[in-house]
């Protein structure tokens, strides 16, 4: 053996003796206690602030996530700019829905959820996504694990990747981003709160339970009854993928108004968009054929050639034949402009 490299295994040991004094742990330590940590919680409680920078400008809102130990999820989802309740991902036994508490509305979906895609507000997804990916990159800072893994969003190709930064002490998610695909943050969540084995009330997660509280939280939302207004906000598309409006029709509905705008270009679609009067009283959850998708401003029903979605009292529902799911999300998440009728 030479003096040269006598001198470096003795640096070698020197520094890997420094480190194990210091605490420091290695990546297999860490994603191990990750797994153990999560497989030992009987729940969590957790806020958290999201925002999103995948349309013109920068939309921010807020995420309440409540799990219980094996499979409910309660996710609510709100804004501070928006003057409306929030609407609730809800799973339980009897399966997957979406609900509207505002307009006494709720999707229930043949899903998968939240297995079927990453959730970036969902530690057990986030825990998943960091075991599944074979080269994630691990970094440390003074107070946190950093895991930078691949994302697997089925409808969404242009968010390859996400930073995950879990806190040294207690091992719960602190922040997340997610990149797009030149590595810029396109959302970030952002938590201020991670409450682990909480107690939970006997019908937390149930759907009428969700629909009564979320709308006494909000006083000037009511449960059902006249909710007309002297205006009617017309809500257009930021991004069109280069089509242009072509024509718009108005016409009045049972207790309300539609508008179909029609969009003409490379690609074509139409969105339709009502709002009501009268909100109906609380009926048996709608089936729909088709995928969650988070929006930002909503959470939505996305099928092949549609995506349906709730925002501001209205309902909104955007159709194309020659859109992909990506370009249909992309296409709804902008749809916050206004015109005012």
């Amino acid at each position: 053996m030479t003096k040269k490299r006598s001198i470096w295994i003795a640096i070698f040991i020197a520094v890997s003796l420094l480190l194990s004094a210091c605490g420091e742990k290695s990546q297999e330590d860490v994603v191990e206690e990750l797994q153990e940590n999560l497989e030992e919680l009987s729940g969590y409680k957790a806020s958290a602030q999201m925002k999103m920078n995948t349309g013109q400008e920068e939309q921010k809102y807020n995420i309440d996530v409540w799990h219980k130990k094996e499979d409910f999820y309660r996710v609510a989802l709100s804004s501070d700019e928006s003057e409306n309740g929030s609407q609730i991902i809800l799973k339980n036994k009897e399966g997957v829905f979406v609900l509207t508490p505002e307009l006494n509305k709720s999707f229930k979906f043949q899903s998968e959820w939240p297995e079927n895609s990453s959730q970036p507000y969902l530690f057990q997804s986030l825990v998943n996504d960091i075991l599944s990916d074979e080269e994630l990159v691990f970094s440390t800072t003074e107070s946190e694990y950093v895991f930078q893994t691949k994302t697997n969003y089925q409808s969404n190709n242009s968010l390859p990747l996400q930073e995950i930064y879990i806190d040294k002490g207690s091992y719960t998610p602190v922040l997340v981003k997610v990149l797009d695909n030149d590595k810029n943050v396109a959302v970030e969540v952002s938590f201020s709160k991670f409450e682990v084995d909480p107690s939970f009330g006997e019908n937390d997660f149930e759907i009428e339970k969700n629909m009564e509280t979320a709308a006494l939280d909000d006083e000037d939302v009511p449960a059902s009854g006249d909710v007309s207004d002297d205006t009617f906000a017309v809500l257009v598309p930021n991004q069109t993928v280069g089509a242009e409006l072509t024509d718009r029709i108005e016409e009045d509905i049972e207790n309300g108004k539609r508008i179909i705008s029609t969009y003409s270009g490379e690609k074509n679609f139409t969105l339709v968009q009502e709002k009501r009067d009268v909100v109906p009283t609380l009926s048996s959850p709608q089936e729909v054929n088709g995928d969650i998708v988070n929006l930002g401003h909503a959470v939505g029903a996305l099928s092949e050639t549609a995506v349906e979605w709730d925002y501001e009292g209205m309902n909104f529902y955007l159709a194309s034949d020659q859109l992909t799911r990506e370009e249909l999300i992309e296409v709804a998440q902008s749809v916050v402009g206004t015109e005012v009728k």
